[in-house]
């Protein structure tokens, strides 16, 4: 009878190794107004990458400039997409789009000015960064920007490609 709890138990922890975390359900808008519900987001088979920020988040501001000067590059390799999710406060919202434009970050941008998403993700502190691979599975998480860190998450994303 030991054998065989042990032998489920040794299943049960295979199978729950293989359980990926998936994207909450929370609705959010993009910069133009439109709805998006978080759980639906994916880049057709492809990895993809939200990356939380806020305006007023200079660390945060680096990593996404950062990554836009490599951005054209990245996408004609790997087809992977950016998701920009800005937490900034319903009364900042306003600021968004005018960052957005003049930095000229090609990303989507979802508004989560009452950090649903964020909350709903567990996240504590911007940024923070995920990786979902092509089936919508979280893969990869890290919070904080050093210069240089974009090269990690390029990596990431290449190996999902494989």
């Amino acid at each position: 009878m030991t054998k065989i709890k042990i032998i489920f138990l040794l299943v049960l922890a295979c199978l729950a190794a293989e359980i990926k975390a998936q994207l909450p359900a929370v609705t959010l808008k993009d910069i133009t107004g439109k709805t998006v519900n978080t759980d639906t987001l994916s880049n057709g088979g492809k990895p993809f990458i939200i990356s939380f920020f806020a305006t007023w988040c200079k660390p945060c501001n680096r990593e996404l400039t950062a990554i836009s000067e490599v951005y054209d590059e990245w996408q004609e390799e790997t087809g992977v997409k950016v998701i920009a999710v800005s937490i900034d406060q319903a009364q900042n919202i306003n600021k968004v789009k005018p960052l957005v434009d003049s930095n000229g970050w090609e990303y989507e941008v979802l508004l989560d000015p009452n950090s649903d998403f964020k909350r709903a993700l567990g996240i504590q502190m911007i940024p923070y960064v995920l990786i979902v691979d092509g089936k919508g599975n979280i893969v990869y998480k890290h919070n904080g920007y050093t210069e240089g860190a974009e090269a990690e998450l390029i990596e990431k994303v290449r190996g999902l490609i494989k």
